[in-house]
């Protein structure tokens, strides 16, 4: 009988263990549930602020097109973008005065700037090319001729086999990255003679298609049917030809940080580099993905395969 009691006790006290650590589980199990639900909540919370990101006309369609884009899928955020030309982005951001800087070139290329205090983040790749009035007659010229031209020695289409039509020369500033990449690649590193200078990439275009005999340079996002791309010694000025540096007149697309992204800013430039924009919105509006690129080119102008 005394054995009968203690198996009857061993039993009571195995089954209100059990009991215990069933609910210690449960307890627990609500707690964790909390923590994943509070963690859950804080990946989902509303993104909110405002950025403000100014330079690069070459890059300005790109960064506004993504920018509205980022602004619809997060309602509470401003995204402001400026131009001005790489050298105003490079130095406001420098200077702290904006959260992101755009820049057509290294941050290395431009006098006067921390280079080491910034954080570069490669967003994208645009060729650049000459451009014409479509009546000039000529569509194909060499390098050489090129040159001449934006030093002032040809002076004339018809020196070239086009029209009679004294040459209009068009630059952007010297603060402009299209600038400084175009007389480095396709200038061979001479400088465009002086000449009527304008700050934005639209405007040149505009006085281009309105101005018989001009020529100026675009990037390839703002190049449309109101003007003429110029061959280069054969050459065409096509994407597939920028990846494998066939058409030398090319930078990447740099954003600049002062210091490491945070916040709506970081989220604003891992947007850009998302699929979502790398594969639909970049090559829609005339620029390529970095991942495309069969070379790589450093601030030095130096090549390696990729």
């Amino acid at each position: 009988m005394k054995k009968k009691w203690l198996a009857i006790t061993g039993c009571m006290f195995l089954f209100a263990l059990l009991l215990t650590a069933c609910g210690n589980t449960q307890a627990g199990s609500k707690e964790a549930g909390k923590e994943a639900n509070k963690e859950v909540s804080s990946n989902n919370e509303e993104l909110t602020g405002s950025i403000t990101v100014v330079g690069s006309s070459a890059m300005q369609p790109l960064i506004e097109a993504a920018a509205q884009q980022f602004m619809q899928k997060h309602p509470k955020v401003v995204v402001n973008v400026q131009g001005g030309g790489s050298g105003t982005g490079l130095s406001k951001i420098s200077e702290g005065a904006v959260d992101i800087g755009n820049s057509d070139v290294f941050a290395e290329e431009k006098e006067g700037i921390p280079a080491e205090q910034l954080d570069d983040y490669k967003v994208a790749v645009v060729g650049m090319a000459p451009v014409v009035h479509a009546k000039v007659g000529v569509q194909d010229i060499t390098q050489a001729e090129l040159i001449d031209i934006f030093t002032g020695k040809i002076k004339n289409w018809k020196e070239l086999g086009g029209t009679d039509q004294e040459i209009v020369v068009i630059n952007r500033p010297k603060g402009s990255g299209t600038r400084a990449t175009f007389e480095k690649f396709a200038l061979n590193g001479q400088e465009a003679m002086e000449a009527q200078e304008q700050d934005s990439s639209g405007t040149v275009r505009n006085i281009v298609s309105e101005t018989p005999g001009a020529i100026s340079y675009l990037a390839f996002s703002y190049i449309d049917d109101s003007v003429t791309a110029l061959k280069i010694d054969g050459g065409e000025p096509t994407d597939k030809q920028v990846a494998t540096n066939d058409w030398k007149v090319w930078a990447y697309q740099h954003m600049y940080t002062n210091g490491e992204a945070t916040g709506v800013t970081k989220e604003f430039i891992d947007y850009i580099l998302s699929k979502e924009v790398q594969t639909t919105l970049l090559p829609k509006m005339g620029y390529l993905p970095v991942t495309n690129m069969k070379v790589d080119r450093g601030a030095n102008g130096e090549l390696s395969e990729l």
